[in-house]
């Protein structure tokens, strides 16, 4: 059985290593034939492309196939998708990503592909952006999800937020968290050598955060709260783990505060360096107001980490409020301050928190399991189609 996955540009970022961990690991599948169709991987989030050097055939671009919204290159970019599967002649094409999602699934009709799978990963809408952004989405989705044989979605709060805006209907969704390998984050420690490379003392106690420097991610939220937080506990250190447009921006705020000595910016790293910088925090804070699952949550608890987090769209099937972190309203910096101020100054907390969440992460995000909950559907829905497989 032959599966194409579509997704808009492989950059470092939850959605795309998601993809790239279901393509790679769906591939050891007996009967099944996987490669993954992307666009151009441009811009200054770093490339995942790599992860298919050693079998380049499964990679295959399609140069039109561009992020932003342009009447020229989205059509051709359909032509190209379709010539593209008409070749190949898929028995199922699965999309990524809000632009492939869209042109992708239009292409695999025109193909004739017989399944056509979308995951949700983040929403396309929402009060993240302006009304118009918002029609011209929502219209867009319920004309693809037209031609959707089924959805895959990260968390129930996307199922919920599709089915609200009257796209698909209930029978049609299914919830496969996002997994991805535990093992370098359960044994992720506290390197003395690691924390000295980033000036931080023993006595430190360090917040990280994991997101792009950019909006909607929250790192506004956490320095506008920092003043009242170092004044409780002076010990306390923020490491910002990411790259982005907002990186000088953010960094001249700080400067502005007088906080250089609290804030440290860690630039761009690659997937392979999260867990190490894990191990040296003590809690992760992830104030993202637009996500689907935020993929640092898991990460942080599976190394034992507290977390908090804003209640926004699926942080809450992970960050369970008082047993796995604290989950706070968006916007809410008081509230912010006391989740950080306990957990800095009460270790049993900190430790009851991480175990639970070590214990519910090693449970539900495995990337073995993500793999075989797909593997499933693909093989449900192509019995239901009349596909044979070995």
């Amino acid at each position: 059985m032959r599966v194409t996955h579509i997704i808009t540009r492989l950059i470092v970022g939850g959605a795309q290593e998601n993809t790239v961990s279901s393509v790679l690991g769906l591939q050891r599948k007996p009967g099944l034939e996987i490669d993954l169709i992307s666009g151009p991987t441009t811009g200054p989030e770093g490339s995942l492309e790599s992860a298919f050097a050693h079998q380049p055939n499964s990679l295959r671009l399609a140069r039109h196939l561009i992020r932003a919204v342009h009447p020229l290159h989205d059509w051709l970019a359909l032509r190209e998708l379709t010539q593209m599967l008409r070749d190949r002649r898929p028995d199922i094409v699965h999309t990524h990503s809000s632009k492939a999602g869209i042109l992708g699934r239009l292409a695999a009709q025109r193909a004739g592909v017989p399944i056509i799978i979308h995951t949700i990963h983040g929403p396309s809408f929402g009060a993240f952006q302006g009304p118009l952004a918002n029609l011209i989405f929502t219209t867009a989705e319920r004309h693809a999800a037209r031609c959707t044989t089924h959805f895959v979605t990260v968390a129930n709060a996307m199922t919920q937020q599709f089915l609200k805006a009257g796209i698909g209907h209930p029978d049609q969704f299914t919830r496969v968290f996002s997994g991805f390998p535990l093992e370098p984050f359960l044994s992720a420690t506290n390197d003395a050598s690691l924390r000295s490379r980033y000036g931080l003392k023993p006595g430190d106690f360090v917040v990280g955060k994991i997101a792009r420097l950019f909006k909607l991610k929250g790192h506004d939220d956490l320095m506008d709260a920092a003043p009242g937080i170092i004044r409780r506990c002076p010990q306390i250190k923020f490491l910002l783990v990411g790259g982005g447009p907002w990186r000088e921006r953010l960094a001249e705020k700080v400067r502005a505060m007088h906080l250089e000595n609290h804030f440290i910016f860690t630039g761009l790293v690659p997937p392979s360096e999260i867990p190490p910088l894990v191990g040296i925090m003590d809690a992760l804070v992830h104030l993202s107001t637009r996500e689907g699952i935020p993929r640092a949550l898991p990460q942080a608890l599976a190394a034992a980490r507290p977390v908090v987090a804003y209640d926004c769209d699926g942080s809450g099937e992970v960050c369970l409020d008082n047993q796995t972190g604290f989950l706070i309203t968006p916007g809410d910096t008081t509230r912010l301050t006391e989740s950080l101020v306990a957990l800095a100054t009460h270790p049993e907390l900190r430790e009851r928190l991480g175990r639970h969440g070590q214990s519910f992460v090693k449970e539900r995000f495995p990337v073995e399991r993500m793999v075989d909950e797909l593997h499933a559907l693909y093989l449900k829905l192509a019995s239901q189609r009349g596909i044979q497989h070995p």
